[in-house]
């Protein structure tokens, strides 16, 4: 069986910095090869993703700045990527919705992973194309969508790749988009109520320029609040194993949240604010908190006891590389079962 992993041209497979699909495609991708599936990405020239790789534009686009465009640049990426893949590829693999249009022209099986939150402009897209079997990578997340072949899988990391640390120093951690939705003026607000050091890493968009300048900047003393920039993997094991805990205190409905669990693979604890999948990622008391306010997220920052190597157990137990690669594995073994029937 040989499958085809098609990601969007943007960013590269596996990302720089910023990129949790990517990481997500990456590491996938190895994992499979590991377990003996045969398996091709189709990413930018940029990717070095250890298994065969094939592009057709050369150069990473992050952050993109015309979206309106940008729409036409993908389509053209994934549409040659299926009509390559058809040939060589048992199943085709997609992490976006752009290619579900081809679909239709192809007699190859085809999964699409739903990395993004529910809209109901895609959800409509989606139950045009029955046929293709949609993963969802939270329960929350699934219980939104009505397509027949629908399953929940949730991330798993290469925890090869994170290193546990027992001694934590005196500080909390946030790392993700410089965004409303995903809360680090409230971050900042709990460093203030405690008087915790807080490290930032992230990056900032375009469209999300003014609320750093108007929400996050005015705070950065560089003491009590330190803003780090963009964190490669080396900086977030760093960052994270020597943090007290991660704060995740989202104001949406998270789809997944990858970085919880890489958090939680360093042995640092997360205090999260409820929405979308965290009750799914964190055990409360076991490997952090899920808060109900800002206050409740201050309380339970001077008030930690939970214990590095258990938030590693339970990481190792429920989001491994190896359990989410054997979830996809038996998902390519059904939709290649159903096509043939079809056939």
């Amino acid at each position: 069986m040989k499958i085809a992993l098609v990601a969007p041209p943007f960013i590269a497979v596996p990302p720089a910095d910023y990129g949790g699909t990517e990481l997500f495609i990456a590491q996938l991708a190895e994992g499979l090869q590991a377990a003996g599936v045969e398996v091709v990405v189709y990413a930018n020239g940029e990717s070095t993703v250890n298994v065969e790789r094939r592009w057709t534009y050369e150069r990473s686009q992050w952050p993109i700045k015309v979206d309106q465009n940008n729409w036409l640049k993908e389509l053209d990426h994934t549409s040659w990527a299926m009509q390559d893949a058809v040939h060589s590829c048992d199943i085709i693999h997609l992490h976006s919705p752009v290619g579900l249009h081809a679909s239709r022209f192809i007699p190859t099986s085809v999964i699409c992973t739903l990395h993004g939150p529910h809209d109901a402009r895609l959800t409509a897209l989606y139950t045009r194309y029955p046929d293709v079997h949609y993963v969802c990578i939270s329960e929350f997340q699934c219980s939104q969508e009505p397509m027949p072949h629908l399953c929940t899988i949730h991330h798993g990391i290469d925890l090869s790749l994170y290193q546990p640390h027992e001694k934590k120093q005196h500080y909390l951690s946030f790392i993700g988009r410089i965004a409303p939705i995903k809360g680090t003026h409230i971050a900042i607000d709990v460093a203030k109520r405690t008087g915790i050091p807080l490290k930032i890493a992230g990056d900032i968009q375009p469209q999300y320029r003014d609320y750093f300048e108007a929400r996050v900047k005015p705070h950065l003393d560089g003491k009590l609040v330190e803003y780090l920039g963009l964190a490669d993997l080396a900086a977030k094991n760093e960052l994270l194993g020597n943090s007290m805990a991660m704060l995740f205190p989202i104001q949406w409905n998270e789809p997944f949240g990858l970085v919880m669990v890489e958090a939680m693979a360093c042995g640092t604890p997360v205090l999260a604010l409820s929405g979308g999948s965290v009750k799914e990622i964190v055990r409360d008391g076991i490997s952090g908190y899920v808060c109900r306010s800002v206050l409740q997220l201050a309380s339970r920052a001077t008030n930690l006891q939970l214990s590095p190597l258990v938030v590693r157990q339970y990481v190792e137990e429920h989001f491994s590389l190896a359990r989410m690669v054997a979830r996809y594995i038996e998902l390519y073994k059904e939709a290649s079962r159903a096509q043939q029937k079809v056939a």
